[in-house]
């Protein structure tokens, strides 16, 4: 069995989850576009510069989740997720699915909040999901949001850092696993590139290219067929 662990936002989907999901939710005209919008555009830019704030970001992606009763979050993700399911390129199921057919330990890894992120990975038949975690008030399916985060972002290090943490909980270890992949397209990812045995980069951002082709790494382009290493 591999160990293998997807990017999300540029990897699997060519668009970026979290954005995409508050856009959607300011067509419906839940959230207001006049207040969201800039915002959302600045952290969009400060992540394609390499500057992101990841906490800052987290905290306005999930300040409004406390505003809304859980039933609504959830009826609204549902409607979002149908919404997009042609915008996911067959490569990425067929990816996906391979991956699971071979019998290989398949997780998301993603820096968008589990709420969102939980639903692309239901879309895609993945079980495992790591993702930074939206603090809730109490537990159970429709506890309400708390609007802070739970934890170490899963952005950066924090990737490896949260992998390491949901193997435990599944009683697994990195160092029982003879091949560890990780797809991803974004430089913010080198930690976790670099901690895995086979790193794959799909779409890569500049700085990830010139990083893939001096290391040797694989590249897949987003255009071409998506295949197991």
């Amino acid at each position: 069995m591999q160990l293998v662990l997807f990017d999300l936002d540029h990897t699997l989907v060519p668009f970026d989850s979290g954005s995409t999901w508050l856009r959607y939710l300011m067509q419906l005209g839940v959230l207001d576009e006049a207040e969201f919008a800039p915002q959302n555009l600045r952290f969009a830019q400060d992540y394609i510069d390499g500057k992101l704030d990841i906490h800052a970001f987290q905290r306005f992606c999930m300040s409004f989740l406390a505003r809304y009763d859980r039933r609504d979050l959830d009826t609204w993700r549902s409607a979002f997720i149908a919404s997009i399911a042609d915008r996911i390129p067959a490569p990425s199921r067929e990816l996906v699915n391979q991956h699971r057919a071979a019998g290989d330990l398949c997780c998301i890894v993603t820096a968008t909040n589990d709420f969102v992120a939980r639903g692309f990975a239901d879309s895609f038949g993945v079980a495992h999901l790591v993702a930074s975690q939206a603090a809730t008030v109490g537990a159970g399916p429709l506890a309400p949001f708390s609007g802070e985060m739970v934890g170490v972002p899963s952005f950066g290090a924090g990737k490896v850092e949260r992998v390491a943490q949901w193997l435990a909980v599944i009683g697994r270890r990195w160092e029982e696993f003879e091949r560890s992949l990780f797809y991803s397209d974004s430089a913010n990812d080198l930690p976790l590139l670099e901690h895995v045995s086979h790193p794959i980069v799909v779409a890569p951002d500049p700085r990830l290219r010139a990083i893939a082709l001096d290391r040797g790494w694989p590249v897949i382009e987003q255009a071409g067929p998506l295949v197991v290493a």
